[in-house]
């Protein structure tokens, strides 16, 4: 089973690294026809131009994954990924030839058509490999498997093995483990006590899969001694239900092999230096940018209602710390226990004249920069909440301190859909999860658009 998924894998990435050698024919071959008798270099800068973009191309598609048989299923199109990859080859090939000045005779045509037809080709090629990975139940000869339990656990994860888009397999029986209540009737079952009996008679077994829920997981150790006169590949299936990646999760800490049930993205280095160096840039440019707009907000609060220009209260951050979190003040000054208590509902009477614009044009929250740049908060995050409020959400909805797992931020992905204000918790901590597993620099890139040139503008802001 694993034997054909590495083979597609091997394919796919060599069919990967080969696009820009076809990118690049295509684009001199439609410039010549578009009258454009050359690209404007000699063979040798040709080539070697072409090997650059080759060499680069290689190493962005490793990070976004697009050779990645992984990754294959998980959109439709997999244009998230191919983008930002074609985007960043471009980027790193213009970077090169305007800094060092080279190739100045270089057809602007014939790099423009070269890059659009690479993003074209990544995504016919995914598409086509999809098409062949569909197919695979034409596959002569598909592994045989044994699987290691006969449960309804067992039923549910081997239905679900043999009906994916990555299924090589064929079961040809399942073995009952003490104490099971038989729930499969598509294959023979055999006890655990005919196993010697069942592989050995007939040579028809492949692999052996263990498929045991977590709470038997002690008996897997016994199970490989029994395993181990056979010569076969034994794996077994993880399933800790609907909401847990286990990607990259398994990892060996020195005699230890270690299963992390609560890995996020903070803990790799493109979180950690990516995000944050582009946090504070992001930050800085954008400080400088509205400058004369927070100057100009300042005053307007200072003198349409007393008290200070500046609203802080606390907020609850990564790992469920708190910090003080800035806002442009738009309530007339209260008790902050007041304030702490419940949400802004619409026309709420704690508003002053110029609070009700601010936020209505979310331009209350420019100060959070600040606390960007200090490292509170993200641009892009889940929105944090009171403290008063993250206490009671603990013991109402499920799984949601894992929201906290990542910097908060000024917005996040359940706000660019319209989950923002005093709306359903539970919708927000769904798509604050769905980020924390999907969790990617161009995801980010593309919630600062949406936050940009909103679909719900203005929507739930009161």
């Amino acid at each position: 089973m694993r034997r054909f998924v590495n083979y597609y894998h091997f394919y796919l990435r060599i069919a990967a690294y080969a696009l820009p050698f076809f990118s690049f024919a295509a684009a001199k071959y439609i410039a010549r026809i578009l009258g454009h008798s050359n690209t404007g270099i000699d063979q040798y800068s040709y080539f070697n131009l072409l090997l650059f973009t080759t060499v680069v191309w290689a190493i962005v598609c490793e990070y976004y994954r697009v050779s990645g048989m992984q990754d294959l299923f998980r959109e439709r199109t997999g244009i998230r990924a191919a983008f930002p990859a074609c985007a960043v080859t471009y980027a790193m090939l213009l970077g090169l030839l305007f800094f060092f000045h080279l190739y100045r005779d270089l057809s602007r045509a014939f790099l423009a058509l070269s890059g659009v037809i690479l993003l074209f080709t990544t995504l016919t090629m995914r598409a086509i490999f999809r098409v062949l990975v569909h197919n695979h139940s034409g596959l002569r000869n598909p592994s045989r498997i044994l699987v290691v339990g006969a449960d309804r656990f067992a039923r549910r994860v081997t239905h679900r093995l043999i009906r994916g888009p990555l299924s090589f397999c064929r079961v040809m029986g399942y073995v009952s483990l003490p104490g099971q209540a038989i729930a499969v009737d598509d294959a023979p079952v055999y006890s655990f006590q005919q196993i010697t009996e069942r592989i050995n008679k007939n040579d028809d077994v492949d692999e052996v899969i263990i498929a045991l829920p977590p709470n038997r997981f002690s008996e897997i150790p016994e199970i490989m001694k029994t395993m181990d006169r056979f010569c076969l590949p034994v794996r077994a299936i993880l399933d800790f239900g609907d909401h847990m990646l286990i990607r990259d999760r398994l990892f060996q800490f020195g005699r230890l092999q270690i299963l992390d049930l609560t890995a996020t993205p903070t803990e790799s280095i493109r979180y950690s230096l990516l995000k944050r160096a582009f946090d504070i840039a992001f930050s800085i440019f954008a400080l400088i940018l509205v400058a004369p707009v927070m100057a100009a907000i300042a005053i307007a609060v200072r003198l349409t209602s007393p008290g200070p220009v500046l609203f802080i209260q606390d907020r609850v951050g990564l790992n469920g710390k708190a910090f003080r979190m800035y806002k442009f003040r738009t309530m007339r000054v209260a008790d902050p226990s007041e304030s702490d208590r419940r949400h802004t509902t619409p026309n709420d009477p704690r508003r002053t004249p110029v609070g009700i614009f601010l936020r209505k044009t979310s331009l209350d929250e420019l100060p959070q920069f600040f606390n960007v740049l200090k490292g509170d908060m993200s641009v892009v995050g889940p929105r944090p909440e009171l403290v008063r409020f993250v206490e009671k959400f603990l013991h109402e909805v499920a799984r949601y301190n894992s929201r906290h797992r990542l910097k908060v931020g000024i917005t996040g992905w359940a706000q660019v859909n319209g989950w923002r204000g005093d709306t359903s918790i539970r919708k927000r901590v769904e798509h604050d999860l769905f980020y924390l597993q999907n969790w990617s620099f161009a995801f980010d890139l593309r919630i600062i658009l949406l936050t940009l040139f909103p679909k719900y503008r203005n929507r739930n802001a009161y």
